[in-house]
């Protein structure tokens, strides 16, 4: 248990400290206790708390009554407790958490409500656990399909990560603990994440890469970020002085602590002068091999305090790195103020169900065959990832959850609530990896059948039920969603395009559920008359799954990411561009990233940004605006009707994009700025509304390194995807 000093009282950013002496109080801010604080430190005290202590955590100064900080990894759930030097587990017994659905899965939900439930609930087991800083969240852009922990992050679109980010950061720190927003920036590859150097224009950047982490920064609050493995400009990111000095301290103002993803410092000189703040991972078999590699041999350990002394360094740095660690723990660790957290609640459980049925995407429902009808008796169930943990596996986010329900077991006991029965055969074997650092999954899925006898078996059943539910997609294993690697290809792995095909041959009332967190291939796409996107739901993904499976969850999830037709037509695959790449890569396909590049170029994807089905219809209405023209410094509203036209109560989600009409620069064909979720009863209808500000208008002008708005003709565009836009009303900008 950390000691917490019976003096402070902390109470958020703005925490102050009631001291006792001599029978009256002193009132002491934040800011004045970490400069007293600051001046009672001694040099190698200071050193000591800017680097690890162990693999999660960071000395404190028990002699001034400052503890340590402890981190754990997120962003999905509370990493089980590992050995204080080594990555394998500790062995506890009460270190079990309940796994929430992945970022791409809260991002599919297109509601900040759920994203505040998402970071109010794992805050609170991540308080419960005594841990301080959480690793997350990941707001990443998905730049291309094949990106190894894109089911890590939310999406491709910058406007969407950075609203989805910021009730998940406040939920979460409400709770005493601090977010680390990651991974700071372009690290939008696995495969040679510690090696490539991204170079980008600077609209790319500002534009694209960093507005939903300077949203996460100005409006969520958040109080420390993680920088990211890979070079930009020649540079390691954890120490590179445009992105952490120049722009997140200087123009963003960041007053948090930097923190270094684990072995991401490379240079002492460059993290003393260039923005880091804590050194965590650098490479060490730690107290076991003595000095050699040692925490004391980090980069900002004995190596900085050996310059310091010998005057090759000043403190200036130093200090300041130490004022942004003490205002960290001081918002976190000396907190007592800060809620006791649960763990494993059914308040918890509740919340991962109700976030990743509502971030299920219907991507196509012809001939509504879902939700499941009465009169089906007969369902067969095919498929592995039906039955295979995805909790356990993918990198630092693997997780000890307290249960799993597998899509089989929520599929079983809805089908049987129902008065139906369900068979499941395995259909194609994939991945048997069963455990991660430590953590088994406790399942043996090793079949010795060949390809063409389980094929033949799940055939032969197909042919024989009311309803097959193909159950597949990706895993957690290497050149999947994983951290680490990225994948090789659009297909899908083990064969199961094959397999599907034959499943739709066989019985066309056929649905393909898919497990992933990213785009994959559909060569069968034009026989399958349902299609539904999963994503990986945590500990409820069975559950969650059978929910809109029966219609007692409509289906509401939109994409957060185009889904292209082929590998081809995605912006960084074009032009013989190499993917993943190794040393020095330029991203030229600029501002056009995702839809933007879909859009601008005409290319048609097997499914828009943004795109989503439900059990019920809706129609828009009209838009309407509140004025004929924004005025420099000014705003105007955008308003449009929603009905639900359908016979079943249902959420759409509203969004809306602006198009620059006469811009003399290349702007994308739309851009979104706004959206809202909206639910409502059959018949009923109610009007969305939109701030459009001078600020949706702008582009970054690299030249004048400024936000500039143009004057000229605006378009909003309002609708249900990217590519489903219903209508749209004309204004003016002027200055």
């Amino acid at each position: 248990m950390k000691h917490i000093p019976f003096l402070s009282l902390a109470l958020a950013a703005a925490v102050t400290f009631v001291a006792c002496v001599n029978s009256s109080q002193t009132t002491v801010s934040e800011e004045d206790w970490i400069e007293q604080t600051l001046a009672k430190m001694s040099v190698e005290q200071k050193v000591k708390m800017i680097h690890a202590q162990s693999k999660f955590s960071s000395a404190g100064v028990p002699e001034l009554g400052i503890p340590e900080l402890w981190c754990t990894d997120g962003p999905h759930g509370i990493r089980p407790e590992v050995l204080w030097d080594e990555w394998v587990q500790a062995g506890w017994t009460s270190d079990s958490c309940v796994a929430f659905p992945a970022l791409t899965c809260l991002a599919a939900t297109w509601n900040r409500e759920m994203s505040a439930l998402y970071g109010k609930s794992i805050g609170e087991e991540a308080r419960y656990r005594e841990k301080d800083v959480l690793l997350g969240p990941g707001v990443n852009i998905l730049r291309t399909p094949l990106g190894g922990r894109n089911f890590e992050y939310m999406g491709e679109d910058p406007y969407l990560a950075g609203e989805m980010a910021v009730p998940y950061i406040k939920g979460v720190q409400a709770n005493g603990v601090a977010t680390c927003v990651k991974h700071y920036c372009l690290n939008n590859e696995e495969t040679h994440r510690h090696t490539v150097d991204i170079d980008l224009d600077d609209r790319a950047l500002y534009e694209i890469y960093l507005p939903a982490f300077k949203k996460a920064v100005q409006e969520g609050g958040s109080w420390s970020i993680m920088s990211s493995y890979n070079l930009y400009r020649g540079q390691h990111v954890c120490h590179n002085k445009r992105l952490l000095v120049d722009i997140l301290k200087g123009e963003w103002g960041f007053d948090g602590a930097v923190i270094s993803d684990w072995g991401g410092v490379h240079d002492t000189d460059e993290a003393i002068q260039n923005g880091m703040d804590i050194e965590f991972g650098t490479w060490t078999d730690g107290l076991t091999m003595g000095k050699t590699n040692s925490y004391d041999s980090y980069y900002l350990a004995d190596p900085y305090l050996e310059k310091i002394r010998s005057g090759e360094v000043g403190t200036e740095e130093l200090d300041d790195k130490v004022r942004r660690v003490l205002r960290l723990i001081h918002r976190t660790a000396m907190n007592p103020a800060k809620p006791t957290g649960s763990m494993r609640s059914p308040e918890h459980y509740a919340a991962a169900r109700k976030i990743g049925g509502e971030g299920i995407v219907l991507l196509k429902n012809e001939g509504d065959l879902l939700p499941v009808k009465a009169d089906v008796k007969k369902i067969l169930v095919v498929g592995e990832n039906a039955v295979k943990s995805m909790i356990v596996g993918g990198g630092s986010s693997s997780l000890k959850a307290q249960h799993e329900i597998y899509p089989l077991t929520g599929i079983t006991e809805r089908a049987e609530a129902a008065g139906a029965t369900v068979k499941w055969v395995r259909g194609y074997v994939g991945s048997t990896q069963n455990s991660y650092n430590g953590v088994k999954s406790g399942q043996d899925l090793n079949d010795s059948r060949s390809t063409a006898e389980l094929v033949a078996e799940a055939i032969g059943e197909a042919e024989k039920a009311d309803l097959v539910l193909f159950v597949g997609g990706l895993n957690k294993s290497n050149h999947q969603d994983c951290e680490g690697t990225d994948r090789e290809g659009l297909e899908l792995p083990y064969g199961q395009d094959n397999l599907i095909e034959e499943l739709l041959g066989a019985n066309p009332n056929t649905a393909v559920i898919l497990i992933s967190g990213n785009p994959v291939a559909m060569p069968w796409i034009s026989d399958a008359p349902a299609v539904i996107e999963a994503w990986h739901g945590g500990s409820e993904a069975g559950h969650a799954l059978a929910d809109v499976l029966w219609g007692d969850v409509n289906p509401s999830g939109h994409l957060p990411f185009t889904w292209p037709a082929t590998l081809a037509d995605c912006p960084a695959h074009q032009d013989g561009m190499t993917f993943p790449n190794d040393g020095k890569t330029f991203y030229s396909e600029g501002i056009l990233v995702g839809y933007r590049w879909f859009d601008t170029k005409g290319i048609a994807p097997l499914f828009p940004f943004g795109h989503g089905l439900s059990y019920t219809t809706f129609a828009l209405g009209e838009a309407r605006t509140s004025a004929s023209a924004i005025r420099k410094g000014g705003s105007l509203k955008v308003s449009v009707p929603v009905t639900n036209t359908g016979d079943r109560a249902g959420a759409e989600v509203i969004q809306l994009y602006i198009s620059d009409d006469e811009a003399s620069v290349l702007r994308p064909e739309k851009e979104l700025k706004g959206f809202e979720k909206v639910c409502l009863q059959p018949g009923e209808t109610r009007t969305v509304t939109f701030d459009v500000k001078e600020e949706d208008l702008q582009f970054f002008d690299a030249d004048k390194h400024e936000w500039v708005a143009e004057p000229g003709t605006f378009t909003a565009r309002i609708g249900t995807s990217a590519g489903a836009i219903a209508t749209t009303a004309s204004f003016n900008y002027s200055r």
